[in-house]
């Protein structure tokens, strides 16, 4: 097992960034590629691999990402986890648009492509021999958009992001890394079990567009809460609840990550702003905690964030 490696392109000149990226990731997962619109890209990436599980987990601005299609001695599946943002995936005719929370499995051995907002993914590359054993009519649900909000895939999205957590443990022998390979595969196959649902009907989609656009318009509002947006839009706690679920989310934690999100970018484009002024303009009575959430959430603290920027 490989120690986690840490990548980003905040040591990089902007013009060479998309250059430093493409080496990168084909390096990761061959054929790979990335496109951009233009010299503001930015991106971080950590790679992993644990027994027969090759991992990734990258972050960056809005981007299209190809790979090619490319033969091998063993088949193999990858699986894309949207975190946050939103991608459309496309591989031959089938096309998958994936909200925070839903997932997609593919084969890398046929070309597909994923156009990507501003994102975090999980990426698992693996055999595809272990999945097919515990998933029945697997090709039936390849290349097609599984939900992450049923049971099962809230749990497997806490078990890819709390393994993460272990990354330091590099020095973990050969039984460990079956064990989670094991488990990687039976939470996978559960997730895709209860990941069928109808689609969204006109006014569910309607009220999430009017949630979204609310949480969006009131970020510095501290009082902003589940409740504040069930009066707003004349529904029950549970239905504003269910809106997020939808989402693989939170009400509270959707709220915190736009907070945190349009806060980065307003420390880069304010720098005569004070980090506290940044904090109670995004809704946070309290300073400290904002700095808290901002390195959790960014890795560094907000001063540092606004001198790379």
């Amino acid at each position: 097992m490989n120690a986690v490696q840490r990548y980003a392109t905040d040591a990089v000149a902007p013009d060479q960034r998309l250059t430093y990226w493409n080496d990168l990731v084909d390096r990761i997962y061959t054929g790979t590629y990335v496109k951009t619109g233009g010299r503001d890209f930015v991106g971080e990436m950590w790679s992993w691999t644990v027994g027969d599980l090759a991992m990734i987990r990258p972050r960056s601005t809005a981007s299209f990402v190809g790979r090619q299609g490319h033969d091998a001695p063993e088949e193999r599946l990858i699986l894309h986890l949207q975190c946050r943002g939103r991608s459309l995936h496309r591989q031959g005719q089938a096309e998958s648009l994936l909200e925070a929370g839903d997932f997609v499995i593919g084969s890398p051995h046929q070309s597909y492509t994923l156009d990507l907002s501003a994102h975090e993914l999980l990426v698992v590359e693996f055999p595809r021999a272990p999945l097919a054993e515990r998933v029945p009519g697997l090709d039936d649900m390849l290349s097609r958009r599984l939900c992450g909000a049923s049971p099962g895939g809230r749990v497997f999205h806490d078990f890819l992001r709390s393994l993460w957590h272990q990354g330091d443990l590099s020095g973990q022998d050969r039984q460990w890394q079956q064990g989670v390979s094991a488990v990687f595969y039976d939470l996978v196959a559960l997730a895709m079990r209860g990941s069928t649902r109808p689609e969204e009907r006109a006014t569910d989609h309607a009220l999430r567009d009017k949630v979204l656009a609310l949480v969006d318009a009131h970020l510095g509002d501290p009082a902003l809460r589940t409740l504040t947006l069930a009066d707003a839009c004349h529904a029950s706690v549970r239905t504003i609840q269910n809106v997020f679920a939808m989402m693989g989310t939170t009400p509270s934690g959707y709220i915190l990550e736009r907070r945190l999100a349009r806060a980065a970018e307003r420390l880069a484009a304010t720098p005569g702003a004070s980090i506290t002024e940044v904090a109670f303009e995004m809704g946070f009575n309290d300073s400290a905690y904002f700095a808290r959430c901002f390195r959790q959430r960014f890795g560094v603290a907000p001063r540092e964030w606004r001198t790379r920027a």
